[in-house]
C-alpha cells in the first residue's frame, strides 16, 4: 500500500492502537507485580550483596531522593570519563577523545534520559562508549524514572507510612524484570526487520557511479531497542530513525513506534493495580489517549495541508521526511516521540511547516504526559491530577481528595513548584540566549542556520527539548558550542532532578497520611467528568504558559 495515502496512515495508527490495547493489561500487570512481589530473584540478591544493599530495608523520601541523586551523579562522572578516555579504549574505531564541553553535555544528556546529541554519533563515539556508557544509561535512566513513579504510587497506596520503598530494589527490578527481557526480545525483532547489528566498523563499498563510499556498522539493534523502550531517544547514527540502518522499512517504523509507547501506555494499568482500583488507571489512560489523538491528528492535518509556498509548489510537505514513510508515518512518529520523552525522530522537525512543527514543540511543553516517558509520564500526570482535584474542589465546593488522601497546602505547593520548573528553565534559557549580546552574536554567527523568526523557534525548541528531557531537535541548530553545551546541560540536569525531588517529597507527604473515607462531598476521580477536568487542567496550566513565546516564533511564522 502506498505510504502517501491516508488509508495507509490510518492503517498504521489503527495497528498501533490495537496492539497497545492488547498489551495494556498484561504489560501493566507485569509492571505492578515487578514492584510489589515479595521475593527477589537470585540474580537480584547477588547484585544487592555486591553493592551492600539490604533489600528488606525501606527508605524515607529523603533517603530515596539521595539514592537517586547519588546514583545519577556517579553515572554522569562515569560517562564523562569514558568519553574523555575514548582514544585509549578498545573498539574506539580510531576516534579521538570527546572534547570537554561536549562530553559534559552528552554525559548529562544520557543520565537524565534526554539523549540530546550535539554531535554526529557514528563519527564521534566508538563502540565502547556507545555500549558501556550510552547504552547502559539507556537502561538505568529509564529504570530511575519508573522507580520514581512507583514511589509516588506507593505514596497514594500506603497509609500512615514513613517510607516509600527502596530505591536500589526498585532500580534493580526495573532493569532485571522489565527492561532487559523486553529489550532482548525487541532487539531480535528489530534485527528481523533489517536493523543492523554487528561490530564491523566502517566498510568501504563501490558505488554505481564508480566511486567509493564508507558505510558504518555497529551494534545498532540492541541500542535501538532500549533507546525506544526506555523512551531515551538519541540514535546510533546522526540521522536517527530516519537512517535505513536504524529503521529500514514502514514495518520497522510501526514497530519502533510501538516500542516507545508500550511501557508508558501500560503504566496507568500498573497504577490502578497498585492502588487497588483499575478504574483510576483507565481514567488516567483516557486523558493521555485523548491528548495524544488530538495532537497526532493536528500535526498530520497541518503537514498534509502543506501550508507555505515551497510545499504548495512541490505538491506536498515532504522536505525532511523519508519517502519510505510518507507524511502519515512521519507525523505519527513525531507525535509519539514528543508525547513521550523519547527524542528519536524519523523525520527532521525543522523541515516541518511552521504550524506543523509547532505541535511537537507543544507536546513537550505539555510536560510529555500523553503518555509521557517511562515513569515520568505517569508521575507528571498524577501531579496534574492533584492540581485538578484541588481546582475541582474550589469550583464546586467539594473536598479536595485524591484516592482517599487529602490535598492540602503542602501537596499543592509541591505540585505547583513541579509545574513551574520546566517553563522557568525553557523561558529563561531562551531569553538569556537572545538577551545577552555576546551570546546572541555567537548564536547568529555559529548556531542558527535559519535566521529570523524560525531561528527563535529553533532555540526555543532546543531548550524545550532539554528541560523536558526529550532530546529531539529541530535539526537546524548547531548546538555544539560552549554556551549551548553548558546551558542545555544545566537545563537537562535541573529539568530532570528538581521535579524528581518534588515528586518524592509529594510521595512522602501522601504516604504519611491515613486514608479518609469517601463522602458525598468527595469528587469522583474515575468518571468522565474528572477525565475532562484533568485534560483541561493539563492543557491550560502547561501549554498556555508558553503562548506568548509561541506567538513570537512558530505562530508568527505560520500566520504570516
Amino acid at each position: 500500500m502506498d505510504a502517501f495515502t491516508p488509508w495507509a496512515g490510518i492503517l498504521q495508527i489503527a495497528t498501533v492502537v490495537l496492539i497497545l490495547g492488547l498489551l495494556y493489561r498484561p504489560l501493566g500487570d507485569w509492571v505492578a507485580r515487578t514492584y510489589t512481589a515479595g521475593r527477589d530473584w537470585r540474580l537480584e540478591r547477588g547484585m544487592y550483596r555486591l553493592v551492600g544493599v539490604d533489600p528488606t530495608s525501606e527508605q524515607t523520601w529523603q533517603a530515596y531522593a539521595r539514592g537517586v541523586l547519588a546514583f545519577s551523579l556517579v553515572g554522569v562522572l562515569f560517562v564523562y570519563a569514558l568519553q574523555r578516555l575514548q582514544a585509549v579504549l578498545p573498539s574506539s574505531l580510531g576516534l579521538p577523545a570527546v572534547p570537554e564541553g561536549l562530553a559534559f553535555n552528552t554525559a548529562v544528556s544520557f543520565v537524565t534520559n534526554t539523549n540530546w546529541q550535539s554531535y554526529s554519533p557514528e563519527l564521534t563515539m566508538g563502540y565502547t562508549v556507545q555500549l558501556a556508557g550510552l547504552a547502559v544509561q539507556n537502561f538505568v535512566s529509564a529504570a530511575v524514572g519508573i522507580a520514581v513513579a512507583v514511589a509516588l504510587v506507593r505514596g497514594f497506596a500506603r497509609r500512615g507510612a514513613a517510607t516509600i520503598g527502596n530505591f536500589w530494589v526498585d532500580l534493580t527490578r526495573g532493569i532485571t524484570r522489565l527492561l532487559l527481557p523486553l529489550a532482548l526480545v525487541s532487539a531480535l525483532a528489530l534485527v528481523a526487520a533489517g536493523v543492523v547489528q554487528n561490530l564491523g566498523g566502517f566498510v568501504d563499498i563501490g558505488t554505481v557511479a564508480g566511486g567509493t563510499q564508507s558505510l558504518p556498522g555497529g551494534p545498532v539493534a540492541s541500542q535501538e531497542a532500549i533507546k525506544l523502550l526506555g523512551t531515551n531517544g538519541g540514535g546510533f547514527f546522526n540521522a536517527n530513525s530516519a537512517h535505513p540502518f536504524e529503521n529500514p522499512t514502514p514495518w520497522s517504523n510501526v514497530l519502533e513506534i510501538l516500542l516507545l509507547l508500550a511501557i508508558p501506555v501500560a503504566m496507568p494499568r500498573a497504577f490502578g493495580r497498585m492502588v487497588g482500583d483499575d478504574r483510576q488507571g483507565y481514567a488516567i489512560l483516557a486523558v493521555m489517549g485523548s491528548i495524544a489523538l488530538v495532537s497526532i491528528a493536528a500535526v498530520t492535518w497541518l503537514e498534509s495541508l502543506g501550508l507555505g509556498t515551497a510545499p504548495q509548489l512541490a505538491g506536498a510537505a515532504m522536505e525532511g521526511k523519508e519517502t519510505r514513510y510518507g507524511i502519515w508515518g512521519s507525523t505519527l512518529f513525531a507525535g509519539a516521540t514528543t508525547l513521550t520523552s523519547t527524542g528519536a525522530v524519523n523525520s527532521m522537525h525543522d523541515s516541518y511547516t511552521a504550524l506543523g512543527g509547532m505541535i511537537p514543540m507543544i507536546n513537550m511543553m505539555l510536560g510529555e504526559i500523553a503518555p509521557g516517558g517511562v515513569g515520568s509520564g505517569l508521575y507528571g500526570m498524577l501531579v496534574l491530577a492533584v492540581i485538578a482535584v484541588f481546582v475541582g474542589g474550589l469550583l464546586v465546593g467539594r473536598t479536595p481528595e485524591y484516592l482517599g488522601k487529602k490535598i492540602g497546602p503542602v501537596q499543592i505547593k509541591l505540585a505547583s513548584l513541579y509545574i513551574l520548573v520546566t517553563p522557568a528553565l525553557v523561558l529563561t534559557g531562551t531569553a538569556l540566549s537572545f538577551g545577552i549580546p555576546a551570546i546572541r552574536a555567537d548564536l547568529e554567527a555559529t548556531s542558527i542556520w535559519n535566521p529570523g523568526v524560525h531561528g527563535l523557534g529553533e532555540v526555543l525548541y532546543a531548550f524545550t527539548s532539554a528541560a523536558n528531557n526529550n532530546g529531539s531537535a529541530f535539526a537546524g541548530l548547531t548546538a555544539n558550542t560552549p554556551w549551548l553545551n553548558t546551558a542545555l546541560g544545566v537545563a537537562m540536569l535541573l529539568g530532570r532532578f528538581v521535579p524528581i525531588v518534588l515528586v518524592l517529597a509529594l510521595a512522602g507527604s501522601l504516604a504519611a497520611q491515613n486514608t479518609v473515607p469517601s463522602t458525598t462531598g468527595t469528587l469522583p476521580t474515575d468518571r468522565p467528568q474528572f477525565v475532562g477536568l484533568l485534560g483541561v487542567v493539563a492543557v491550560v496550566i502547561t501549554a498556555l504558559t508558553y503562548f506568548p513565546v509561541l506567538t513570537l516564533g512558530p505562530l508568527a511564522e505560520g500566520l504570516v
